[in-house]
């Protein structure tokens, strides 16, 4: 699994979409956004409000590191009705202790433990512990309008870096990344050269094309840390870029998440009114 949390751009949710959504469809066709973009917006809206795995649901994020205790307060990660439990990594493999019992948690295989959600990800030495609880109320994603002159089309130029380290994904989690190379693209009298990783294990045949950028309308209309776009294969060594699928990382809707740092040379100095918006909620007095 390439993304511990992995939230493919294109993902397929099982089920049925509420009639909120409904309405909010017929708002993006009266925007002119494209078919398959109303259905990936839908399917995301979804994902956070029902997954196991959403941001909504997240409890606690925490580095194994030597171990890490889970239960009875003053535990790293405090949950009750874990007792005086611990959670170990050997050889590379996460194991939780409670009362004496073990139990392996594969890396990036979600492991339910009554009413919790447990995920380790991350390279060896380096693993974490995510813990998911029931999903909090989900605030449904904000767009800006759709911009059809924000969808360029090109090849990409050779990277400067070779070899695979390691970033945080979209999901504020430790992936394996590999410079896949540059992507020029012009408009409104910018020309910007966007770094672009592929991120996921080299053997990960979901691993897709990422970029992540920044722009003036950071924390502005926009989340301060920037925000992802998945690449769009069109064939030939092509890919196209649509910022109208730009995402905000995991860290936007909980704070259990770290923000990845910013991707050397991707700051755009042209506002991008397009993609995922973020409004911050006031904090009370």
């Amino acid at each position: 699994m390439a993304l511990a949390i992995r939230v493919p751009l294109r993902l397929v949710v099982a089920g049925t979409i509420s009639l909120s959504l409904t309405a909010s469809r017929a708002e993006l066709q009266a925007q002119g956004v494209p078919p398959t973009l109303q259905q990936e917006r839908g399917d995301l809206t979804a994902w956070l409000a029902e997954a196991p795995l959403s941001p909504f649901a997240a409890v606690a994020l925490h580095p194994i590191g030597p171990g890490l205790t889970i239960g009875v307060a003053p535990a790293d990660i405090p949950l009750a009705e874990f007792g005086s439990g611990t959670v170990n990594e050997k050889n590379g493999l996460a194991i939780l202790t409670v009362d004496g019992r073990h139990r392996s948690l594969p890396r990036g295989r979600p492991v339910a433990i009554g009413p919790y959600t447990l995920l380790t990800a991350g390279a060896r030495g380096r693993a974490t512990l995510a813990v998911f609880g029931a999903p909090r109320e989900a605030k449904r994603p904000t767009y800006y309008p759709y911009r059809g002159d924000l969808v360029a089309s090109a090849a990409l130029e050779p990277p400067e870096r070779a070899g695979p380290f390691v970033v945080l994904g979209l999901d504020g989690l430790d992936t394996q990344a590999v410079e896949a190379g540059f992507l020029r693209i012009a408009w409104e009298n910018q020309e910007a050269r966007l770094r672009v990783y592929r991120l996921g294990e080299a053997d990960d045949d979901e691993a897709a094309l990422f970029v992540f950028f920044q722009d003036p309308t950071n924390g502005k209309g926009s989340y301060p840390a920037g925000r992802f776009v998945e690449l769009i294969p069109q064939g030939g060594g092509r890919y196209q870029l649509d910022l109208n699928r730009a995402r905000n990382p995991f860290c936007a809707y909980s704070t259990v998440f770290p923000c990845p740092a910013p991707w050397p040379g991707n700051r755009l100095t042209v506002p991008v009114t397009a993609g995922e918006r973020y409004i911050e909620t006031p904090k009370a007095r």
